[in-house]
């Protein structure tokens, strides 16, 4: 695998069912993703979107192809591989999901107290710092029903990149929000691959980001039909890092 690339699938296919239900989801897929860029993968309902997201995320095994995540191969690795691997990537989804009766910033520190080792104080000045870089440091301590729909979209954002992770994946992050908001995220995550290097993969059907994109991706039925090369904002800047965990 290039060095440059964090990930690069070829020849993935997968299934779902067995027997005579087992039915092909995905079809030959190949695709590379640069260290810093930011890749859309569009497609209508059901075209393998979502099956895309969870095999490169490690949230399920690859059961045919090859698929080098950060160097690992994902075809035939453990569960135990798949979960130290997962723990060094961000997810975001449609739903927040998050705990009612923690404030923002304790939704925040879940993102990294899974680790073994991690220190209380640091991951408490991490999260405040995530949350900095999404504009809520005034709501910091506000519980999530204190909080409008796009706030707490963005503390599950901030969530994802607490731990400064390689390579973030959200599933439609920008559907509940509005047009601002969508921006703010959009930026934030494009800001994050200049300055740090991390890569985005966002899956969606949000035209007004399409912009954005490093490159577009287009899936029907399992199979690429489309990948669109887009302008490149290497520009960007973000000048204070997160604490490392």
């Amino acid at each position: 695998m290039a060095g440059d690339m964090i990930v690069e699938a070829r020849g993935m296919n997968h299934w779902f069912g067995t027997g005579e239900a087992r039915k092909q989801a995905l079809f030959d897929i190949d695709l590379a993703l640069p260290r810093g860029s930011l890749t859309v993968l569009m497609g209508p309902s059901g075209s393998g979107k979502t099956t895309v997201l969870t095999l490169l995320g490690c949230l399920r095994g690859v059961q045919d192809g090859s698929v080098n995540l950060m160097g690992h191969e994902l075809n035939g690795a453990t569960e135990a591989e798949l979960t130290a691997l997962r723990r060094q990537l961000g997810f975001i989804f449609q739903s927040h999901n998050l705990h009612e009766s923690l404030t923002a910033r304790q939704n925040v520190m879940i993102g990294v107290q899974v680790r073994p080792g991690v220190n209380d104080d640091l991951t408490r000045r991490a999260a405040a710092h995530a949350l900095d870089l999404v504009g809520l440091s005034d709501r910091i301590d506000y519980l999530p029903a204190n909080l409008s729909g796009g706030q707490k979209q963005r503390v599950a954002v901030a969530r994802a990149l607490v731990g400064n992770p390689q390579m973030v994946l959200a599933d439609e992050p920008t559907a509940a929000l509005d047009r601002d908001s969508a921006s703010d995220v959009v930026d934030l995550l494009k800001r994050l691959g200049a300055a740090r290097g991390t890569t985005t993969l966002l899956v969606t059907h949000d035209n007004r980001i399409l912009d954005r994109a490093d490159r577009i991706l287009t899936l029907e039925d399992g199979r690429i039909v489309t990948n669109t090369g887009g302008a490149r904002g290497n520009d960007a800047k973000m000048h204070s890092r997160a604490p490392k965990i």
